[in-house]
């Protein structure tokens, strides 16, 4: 059981017999008591939901394992990845990982949750480094404008970056918002 108090983002809790990874805590006071909102995906369907909880309530941990795996390639409407402890080959479907795609490239190492040695999602690491395809030259004189351009990384994200980013470029990118967060040099 874990209490509210200590619940945090990532967490993975079982209601009802359903698996769900928190994605947002919010503590709210209202005028009788406090109440805790919680943002929750299904880790079997990809739903989104919110749900209240009042505060002092103890919430029953989910049961889930998590593997690194390896991102191999893409399969008709699969990415397979390799489990990195088995070597075994594990196959997600694509629309429940869809938007965590957008921050993996071949041979990239991620969190894979599973329960009972069916794989139920993947976690990213905070930031991940993608290389720059795409760069518009920026102009020196277009300064006044918060000084960013648009750039096309790898995996074809598309994001607001520094004027001094050129195509090749190598960066470090927040998978929490898809935002810019600095240059790497080899």
């Amino acid at each position: 059981m874990i209490n509210l108090g200590d619940l945090k983002k990532g967490n993975s809790i079982e209601i009802e017999g359903r698996l769900l990874q928190v994605l947002q805590v919010q503590h709210v006071k209202t005028k009788k008591s406090a109440v805790y909102k919680v943002k929750v995906k299904d880790l079997r369907n990809g739903s989104i939901t919110e749900k209240s909880f009042n505060a002092g309530e103890k919430l029953q941990e989910a049961n889930v394992e998590r593997r690194t795996l390896q991102y191999l390639y893409k399969e008709s409407d699969q990415h397979i990845f390799m489990n990195n402890d088995s070597y075994e080959q594990v196959a997600i479907n694509s629309e429940m990982i869809e938007a965590e795609m957008q921050f993996i490239t071949e041979g990239s190492g991620v969190q894979g949750m599973m329960a009972d040695n069916e794989v139920l999602g993947i976690e990213l690491p905070p930031a991940v480094i993608l290389e720059v395809k795409e760069a518009d030259p920026g102009l020196k004189g277009d300064t006044s404008s918060g000084a960013t351009k648009p750039a096309t990384l790898e995996t074809g994200l598309s994001i607001n970056v520094p004027l001094f980013i050129n195509s090749g470029d190598k960066l470090k990118i927040s998978t929490d918002n898809g935002e810019y967060l600095e240059r790497v040099s080899e």
